[in-house]
């Protein structure tokens, strides 16, 4: 029986591609973004393909004092909920920038955990539920050129793992997906191996088997990802430090 999916981060490609592949099984779909005239479009293509029911919400991820009144205020509690937050940033920028590495720290890791973890709480409470975040293999390890965007996306996978291991028994599923590289307008303009690059389409099948078909724990969108970064984690320190990673 079809039911509920709130997706935080409705304006992403990746998000979008979740909210289809929900509203293709007939989910009704509530589409959380900073600026919600923005995410219109894709609330009226969801609404125009699947003829789904669709509902747009303001939320500043960066807003986390708002977080618990704004999920009270839901019209209903979500089955599933979807955070599709992320910002790549520049890393070069965030080196001498301390504000941009703060937002972008913040809006990968800080504030979709502290929403993550309220939803938590609503969902164990009521016995049921299914969390989704979607994190990266950046944050697997840190490497040269982008640790600051890996910084928070490795805390937000440790913040998945710990809040997976503490709901195990309560009937609450947490689910991390890490995508790889993906062809969004996030990475425009990068070179993208394409064994290593999902569509956003795959994302959204990946998510949707993983958190309503019962799937894995921690999913990579391309299994090849998961062989790539235990390769890159296995690498000694004193030979890491001379690579390019």
């Amino acid at each position: 029986m079809a039911g509920t999916l709130l997706l935080v981060g409705a304006t992403s490609d990746i998000g979008h591609a979740v909210a289809a592949r929900y509203a293709e099984a007939g989910w009704r779909i509530l589409l959380a973004a900073r600026d919600p005239e923005r995410a219109q479009r894709n609330a009226d293509d969801l609404a125009a393909r699947y003829r789904a029911e669709v509902a747009l919400l303001r939320l500043d991820i960066l807003a986390t004092g708002d977080f618990a009144r704004w999920l009270d205020g839901l019209p209903a509690l979500p089955d599933t909920v979807v955070c599709a937050v992320g910002e790549l940033g520049d890393q070069a920028r965030a080196e001498g920038d301390l504000a941009h590495a703060e937002a972008v720290m913040r809006t990968n890791f800080l504030g979709p955990s502290l929403l993550l973890g309220l939803v938590a709480e609503r969902f164990a409470a009521r016995g049921s539920g299914a969390i989704v975040g979607i994190s990266s293999v950046a944050g697997d390890r840190g490497r040269g050129s982008n640790y600051v965007y890996g910084a928070g996306k490795a805390g937000f996978t440790a913040f998945l793992s710990g809040l997976r291991n503490r709901l195990a028994k309560s009937g609450v599923r947490v689910v991390t997906v890490k995508p790889g590289f993906v062809r969004t307008r996030m990475t425009r303009g990068l070179r993208l191996p394409p064994l290593l690059t999902a569509e956003p389409s795959e994302v959204g099948r990946a998510v949707y088997a993983a958190a309503e078909g019962r799937g894995g724990d921690v999913v990579y969108v391309r299994k090849v990802w998961r062989l790539v970064m235990a390769v890159i984690g296995a690498i000694p320190e004193p030979v890491f430090k001379r690579l390019s990673l």
